[in-house]
């Protein structure tokens, strides 16, 4: 069987990432507005069975970060899975990964500042949406522009407070639920997960258009692969970081989904309002409102910090492997990939502008786009484990540092997966927009790598497959 040894583009970027701040990078690119504020829109898709969509949206998304471990351990680059499809999938489809990865970040970060400016006009509700939207973006990328060391410690505070709130929601929720609590000491019990039509209300068929949310919620777990790049030990780091992130983003979004739709029926939760403040008011928490708003809008900035970070580093890793303008492959003074930075929060700009032409929608429609961009994602590190598994010898598959479990069924159960996703899809009217514009993006990504000529430059990276027998 002949092995691939990988031989990928140099990078100069610091190695200023510590193991604390990998996993909470992690933990704050998938803990985002989806939970504070999707969970009520998704449970009226599936009822009580969202925590079950939830549940297999985590075992995919566990499958999916140790596919991407795998390889990562052994390569850990910057450019992740966007440099390993071009070794294993060709330079094609690496072109069409790099820039799919780093236009699905910038659409969830147009996401998160819509949704710093709309939970701002909860104080100043006379506000235009964009003005906070737009202050919210210089924020984060002067941050960005620093240092990653200060990134990073950015997002580790920022990522703690989501993580806190959590904690604190299912202390309390459950304390409702078997004592009582906030109820006049009667314990509220589970029996609203099946008394109101059962647990799977709407059938399979909820459960895959709930599905959608759920892939938009969990879409950044990936994250941890590009950090591998500035990690100061990314073999101790990401296995530390996959393991560990998994089940605490598992823990709380089930945990989360289960104390709500216990304590509330799903059929009473307003779209709009926040199940986590209801929680709260109905322990009689002073200010809940306003607690949980400061979370939603230090979760909308945290998601766009990562947005940030993600977009700079995809860019350049494009531009080393000549897949995109040379200017987007220079580093900063401070070794951050500045250019790439700048650009990406100036294609941001189109967000904002979106929150002043269309404020009440942009977000729904942003969200369903982000969807299609991760489930293209998701699919190729799947795919490009399985290539990669089957390029080694025997003896190389035993040395494996970090080898992904149930190989290949995990990587067709993940395929099974998205192809339900897909077909959630197109039951709402909303997430119609995603498969909308999927072909015109992939598309236009094709014409343009003819048209250019990409491939021809690519040729001339310095990254190489060195095969032997």
């Amino acid at each position: 069987m002949k092995e691939q040894s990988l031989h990928l583009e140099k990078e100069n970027l610091k190695k200023d990432l510590k193991n604390r701040h990998i996993q909470l990078i992690a933990i704050g690119g998938v803990i985002g507005v989806a939970l504070f504020m999707g969970s009520a829109q998704a449970s009226k898709m599936a009822g009580p069975a969202l925590t079950l969509a939830y549940a297999l949206g985590g075992i995919v998304m566990y499958f999916v970060l140790r596919a991407l471990g795998e390889v990562a351990v052994e390569h850990p680059v910057a450019a992740s899975f966007a440099g390993y499809a071009r070794a294993f999938c060709g330079p094609l489809v690496s072109f069409i990964t790099g820039w799919t990865y780093w236009y699905q970040w910038v659409v969830l970060a147009m996401c998160e500042i819509s949704a710093v400016g709309m939970y701002m006009k909860y104080w100043a509700p006379d506000i235009q949406q964009w003005i906070p939207a737009l202050i919210c973006l210089a924020v984060i990328l002067a941050i960005n522009l620093v240092s990653v060391k200060y990134y990073g410690e950015f997002e580790f505070w920022f990522a703690l407070i989501k993580v806190v709130t959590i904690i604190a929601m299912l202390l309390v929720g459950f304390a409702m639920i078997l004592f009582g609590f906030g109820n006049d000491g009667v314990a509220i019990g589970f029996s609203n997960l099946w008394t109101h039509g059962g647990f799977m209300p709407f059938g399979w068929t909820g459960v895959s258009m709930a599905l959608v949310m759920v892939v938009f919620a969990y879409s950044g777990v990936e994250l941890i692969g590009i950090t591998a790049g500035e990690a100061a030990d990314p073999e101790a780091s990401l296995k530390s970081a996959i393991d560990k992130v998994f089940w605490r983003v598992l823990v709380f979004y089930v945990g989360s989904m289960v104390a709500i739709l216990s304590i509330f029926p799903y059929e009473t939760l307003p779209k709009g309002v926040s199940p986590f403040v209801m929680i709260f008011e109905k322990a009689g928490i002073p200010y809940a409102a306003s607690i949980i708003n400061i979370v939603i809008i230090s979760s909308a900035a945290s998601c766009l910090n990562s947005g940030m970070y993600v977009c700079g580093r995809m860019l350049y890793g494009l531009a080393l492997r000549n897949e995109a303008p040379a200017f987007l492959g220079k580093l900063s003074a401070n070794q951050v990939p500045a250019n790439g930075i700048l650009v990406s929060s100036g294609v941001c700009l189109i967000g904002v502008y979106l929150n002043y032409a269309s404020p009440d929608s942009v977000f729904y429609y942003m969200s369903a786009i982000t969807t299609t961009g991760c489930m293209w994602t998701w699919s190729l590190i799947m795919y490009i484990q399985f290539k990669w598994r089957k390029s080694l010898s025997n003896e190389a598959i035993a040395n494996l540092k970090y080898p992904m479990p149930c190989y290949p069924y995990a990587n067709y159960a993940v395929g099974a997966f998205m192809l339900a996703v897909t077909l959630g899809m197109g039951y709402d009217h909303d997430n119609l927009v995603g498969l909308y514009v999927a072909p015109v993006w992939y598309g236009g990504l094709f014409l343009l790598y003819k048209l250019f000529k990409i491939g021809e430059a690519q040729q001339k990276a310095d990254l190489s497959i060195q095969t032997e027998w």
